[in-house]
């Protein structure tokens, strides 16, 4: 049996450290909860940068909630670090390690595969392959059903939003990072539901909520599945075990 541990960073900001790799996504947030800069303060720190080995960065979108170029200094440290990033991500410069990518894309590198899924949004939502574990992190792939918008704008939201989960839905996963965002208000759930009704991930973790956390719980609560474990967050550089 293998282990993934899981680090929660902020927002939809996530550390996942498998066997081989160490695995960054969306990150934006680099101001820990307290005064040590670790990742039990929800922070990428210089020691995790230059211990860990098979460093993957990933940016889904370049909206401020999720795109941080703090990243890019992390080379610095560790020359080794690939930055996997949608292509509307903006740079002042463009360097070896950077890898661009649209939706329905494959990268393979020795040990990891990574495809790409649309968004609802920008940007885009990526599947991973690595050490016989499966991630989908969902960036802002959302049922955006915003209740104050004209119903034609929420109807094209539902479709658009169902025809990329069944998409998704061909895949095995096991770790789902997907939205349950508090602004939706009483529709923040259906965009999970929908998800883990389909997918059937065996682990789900909200995200996207910011500060309130309740979000989880709530979301657990309405949507509890015998199938799909649902991760009750309550705080920044919180890890969550994974046995697989």
């Amino acid at each position: 049996m293998s282990k993934a541990k899981i680090h929660y960073l902020y927002h939809d900001g996530f550390a996942v450290e498998t066997k081989n790799f160490f695995l960054i996504f969306d990150y934006y947030n680099n101001r820990p909860q307290n005064s040590d800069a670790t990742l039990e303060n929800g922070v990428i720190d210089i020691t995790s940068i230059k211990s860990k080995k098979n460093i993957y960065v990933f940016v889904s979108h370049a909206h401020h909630d999720h795109f941080n170029d703090v990243i890019f200094s992390w080379s610095n440290i560790n020359p080794h670090i690939k930055y996997i990033m949608s292509c509307d991500v903006p740079l002042r410069d463009y360097k070896s390690n950077y890898y661009f990518i649209f939706a329905n894309k494959e990268l393979i590198f020795q040990g990891i595969k990574i495809k790409t899924f649309g968004s609802t949004d920008i940007g885009v939502s990526f599947f991973i392959d690595v050490d016989g574990l499966t991630i989908f992190h969902a960036g802002d792939l959302n049922w955006w059903h915003w209740k104050h918008t004209c119903i034609e704008n929420q109807e094209t939201m539902e479709l658009n939003f169902k025809k990329e989960v069944w998409k998704i839905a061909e895949e095995n996963i096991n770790i789902a990072f997907f939205p349950t965002d508090p602004r939706l208000e009483e529709f923040s759930h259906i965009g999970g539901e929908y998800f883990i009704r389909k997918v059937r991930p065996n682990l789900f973790i909200p995200m996207h909520f910011w500060d309130d956390y309740s979000m989880p719980q709530k979301f657990y609560n309405k949507v509890k599945n015998d199938k799909t474990n649902i991760a009750k967050i309550s705080k920044r550089g919180e890890v969550i075990e994974f046995k697989y």
